[in-house]
């Protein structure tokens, strides 16, 4: 009889650790926006203003603060990832984030592997060199000769990369992984030149601005800024548009434009 009891007990405590280990539905180790309750944004930590570290090591940024704003209308948890940026594409499809909001330029190339919001922002590339140090560059050509650098997995890197004539001309062509390197590497003389993101670029001379000179050139075609999402979540983008644009409509968008940028660079919605 007593061992009938035991044997009772046994499979009652074996029933509820089955139960308790697998009765549940959380998030996974991406986020499961099926659930509603975490959505994951992918981004370069080292990208600023647009999303970056502070002294403290804090992830901030001007897109940070549009998402994180983003999520609390919609009612989820945001979790903030730093990423490969040259690898953004394969972390979207493979689950690992949610969506890329991270001054993320539309392209032909990219709306093949990712699902677009509406531009939010427009965006160029321009040319950065080194204080007082402008080189006679006054055009795409004047880059002839000279060692040009920009950041791995950028639009800068595809226009450069489709258009072998410009690039051959130079007397290097270096990618980094991010710009902050590219930066330190101007800096030191490593490079003559880069091409950066305009937002990028002049929120670095504004820290520095005794260090670097932009030069009014414009390579390659204006873009513009989206939010990225996987091709399939199409129920997840139309869900941040949506209070995207009640930011847009009731001035949160702007004052947070404002905040980074001293002035309001938000698309008007057409």
């Amino acid at each position: 009889m007593k061992k009938f009891l035991l044997l009772i007990i046994l499979q009652l405590i074996i029933l509820q650790l089955i139960t308790g280990c697998g009765g549940g539905q959380g998030t996974n180790s991406g986020g499961d926006t099926k659930s509603g309750n975490t959505i994951v944004v992918g981004l370069d930590d080292e990208y600023a203003p647009m999303g970056f570290r502070d002294k403290n090591g804090e992830l901030i940024g001007f897109d940070i603060d549009l998402a994180k704003e983003a999520a609390k209308r919609m009612g989820v948890t945001l979790e903030l990832l730093p990423i490969d940026w040259n690898n953004k594409e394969n972390e979207l499809e493979s689950g690992r984030i949610d969506i890329i909001w991270n001054g993320l330029d539309i392209t032909p190339e990219r709306k093949e592997r990712i699902l677009y919001s509406k531009p939010y922002m427009d965006n160029r590339q321009i040319l950065l060199v080194k204080k007082d140090n402008h080189q006679g560059i006054r055009s795409e050509t004047d880059l002839a000769g000279k060692i040009v650098g920009t950041q791995a997995g950028s639009n800068s890197e595809t226009y450069i990369h489709q258009n072998e004539d410009l690039r051959d001309s130079f007397a290097e062509f270096k990618t980094y992984r991010n710009f902050r390197d590219a930066f330190n590497e101007l800096e030191s003389g490593a490079v003559d030149v880069l091409i950066v993101d305009e937002l990028a670029g002049r929120y670095e001379m504004s820290k520095v601005p005794s260090k670097f000179d932009p030069i009014e050139v414009t390579v390659g075609p204006v873009t513009e800024i989206g939010i990225g999402f996987r091709k399939e979540d199409v129920e997840l983008r139309d869900k941040v548009q949506k209070v995207f644009d009640s930011m847009v409509a009731d001035g949160t968008a702007r004052k947070i434009s404002e905040h980074w940028f001293q002035a309001d660079l938000i698309k008007a919605r057409r």
